[in-house]
């Protein structure tokens, strides 16, 4: 699933692209918009809460988007070639001299603007809002402990604590710690945890590369996070994965047993 950062660039590349144009075309290829017409109406802004984007429209309307675990959005010359097949196409928002290609989007939504906290109210604090305060800190980090037995892996995924966290931070959050997914929140610094969180965020939120290591060339970019046969890039020992969470939350979790302490599933 794409990581937080990630949505804030497709936003902020669609906002470029398309604030300020009239749509001469749509064509929704989803079961609830199939008869939208949007052909008139000028895009307004698109922005991002978390993992969620917003495109706005005049007359009050908004297009919600999740990305969910393979969705995208591509911008694309009138009459250029898809890089994705058509039948993965869902919409497609068209302006004189630029067209966006939504592909695989399993979540849209047309709704008033005013409406679009229906879908993200219940979230946590947006790791990549502009508008970050020490209030928004201290929310998610009260947030964090409000559960003081939880893992400290579930908790970072739950977009209810803080929006924007995925499985590539998570582990990485955990590593730069010193422990495992699996210790308890109890046992690690809440505000600690929350301002690191925001800070690889921000470091990755304007370019398609993302490194938590301060070095974006390819093998070097994390420090555990699917570096099975690299090994761990602070120690060079062996790297162990285990599986976190449960059904559809069940993730893939690096750590390493050298450089991490705390619980971790049995070999």
């Amino acid at each position: 699933m794409p990581e937080g950062d990630t949505v804030f660039l497709a936003g902020k590349q669609l906002d470029r692209a398309l604030a300020g144009r009239t749509l001469v075309k749509t064509d929704f290829r989803h079961p609830a918009l199939a008869t939208t017409d949007l052909s008139g109406r000028t895009v307004l802004a698109v922005r991002t809460v978390g993992k969620h984007l917003f495109t706005r429209f005049s007359g009050d309307l908004s297009l919600h988007s999740h990305l969910r675990m393979d969705g995208s959005w591509q911008l694309y010359r009138p009459g250029a070639r898809w890089r994705h097949p058509a039948h993965h196409v869902r919409v497609v928002l068209a302006a004189e001299e630029i067209q966006a290609v939504g592909f695989r989007l399993h979540d849209l939504e047309l709704l008033p603007t005013g409406e679009e906290s229906r879908l993200v109210g219940h979230l946590g604090p947006d790791l990549l809002d502009p508008q970050w305060t020490d209030e928004h800190a201290e929310r998610a980090a009260a947030a964090l402990m409000e559960q003081p037995d939880r893992e400290l892996g579930l908790a970072l995924l739950d977009q209810r604590v803080m929006a924007g966290v995925g499985n590539l931070y998570k582990c990485e959050i955990a590593f730069l710690l010193g422990v495992t997914p699996w210790v308890p929140v109890s046992e690690v610094d809440a505000g600690k945890t929350v301002a690191l969180a925001r800070k690889l965020l921000l470091a990755n939120a304007w370019r398609h590369e993302q490194s938590t290591t301060g070095d974006t060339t390819r093998g070097r970019q994390n420090w555990v996070y699917e570096r099975s046969r690299q090994g761990c890039f602070r120690c060079g020992g062996l790297l162990r994965v285990g599986t976190q969470g449960h059904d559809v939350q069940q993730r893939p979790t690096w750590y390493c047993p050298r450089c991490q302490r705390g619980p971790a599933p049995a070999r």
